[in-house]
């Protein structure tokens, strides 16, 4: 039987062969990593501003990271974002949701931290002297307290999904400042609300860095998009829950595009 060796030969590259074109006519089948996505954070993860909301954290199924999630066709997808919350809901709420298997960890946080209800309405219903205070006190606030605050919540991240890339995204610039009519806050108003949130994604950016995280800044996919705008993904006070939050196209064209940028 002299042709056994050539024929078993030939078998294995057959073999060989076959699995590698299974490979190519299928591919990552055999090697797709799963993603578990955990989604925490306030009211600009959970999506207030676009609706329709669940009854506990306003919820909304149009925000980012459900869309994010739709579209990447992930192993599994936990919703923990939360209408109003600070630093310390995350700690104490939405945290436990990480775990080892943890793949990827999307944030935002601090607006609320830093009063971001009661700046708006300083400005909006207050004086030109009452706004410039309340826009002080949130960014001396910012620079001071809430890095600190920020180092605590990314740290917890980190210690309960040691595995998980975690992306912190920033909040966009509210305002844009051309003219508005005689209902809207002045130019100047909607120039130091715009400041201060300048000065709150640099803070963020800062303790994003600091603890490995990557930060998405929103603040240009937003540009033109303001309250102001011919074409505004920022609602004003039509409503009071979703009152300069994104609208559905704010987080579809501007957050979820921030993120792909970092994700693909």
């Amino acid at each position: 039987m002299p042709h056994r060796p050539l024929a078993r030969a030939l078998a294995v590259l057959v073999a060989l062969f076959t699995a590698a074109l299974g490979a190519v006519l299928v591919p990552g089948t055999a090697q797709a990593a799963a993603v578990n996505y955990v989604a925490l954070g306030d009211s600009y993860s959970s999506g207030v501003g676009a609706g329709p909301y669940d009854l506990s954290c306003l919820r909304s199924q149009k925000s980012y990271a459900p869309l994010w999630a739709a579209a990447h066709g992930v192993t599994s997808f936990n919703f923990r974002a939360c209408g109003g919350a600070v630093t310390a809901d995350v700690l104490n709420d939405q945290v436990s949701a990480l775990s080892a298997s943890t793949t990827l960890v999307t944030i935002t946080i601090g607006g609320n931290d830093a009063g971001f209800v009661n700046v708006i309405t300083s400005c909006r219903f207050g004086s030109t002297s009452t706004c410039t205070n309340a826009v002080n006190t949130a960014k001396a606030f910012a620079t001071s307290t809430l890095a600190g605050r920020l180092d605590a919540t990314y740290a917890a991240i980190r210690n309960r999904a040691p595995n998980a890339r975690l992306i912190v995204l920033g909040y966009p610039r509210l305002f844009e400042t051309t003219s508005c009519g005689w209902l809207a806050m002045s130019t100047y108003k909607r120039t130091i609300l715009n400041e201060a949130a300048d000065v709150l994604a640099s803070v963020t950016a800062s303790r994003a860095r600091a603890a490995g995280a990557t930060f998405a800044d929103t603040r240009s996919y937003f540009a033109g998009h303001g309250v102001c705008a011919g074409d505004p993904w920022i609602n004003d006070i039509s409503g009071i829950i979703e009152a300069y939050h994104p609208d559905a196209d704010g987080y579809r064209y501007g957050y979820l595009p921030a993120l792909n940028a970092i994700t693909g």
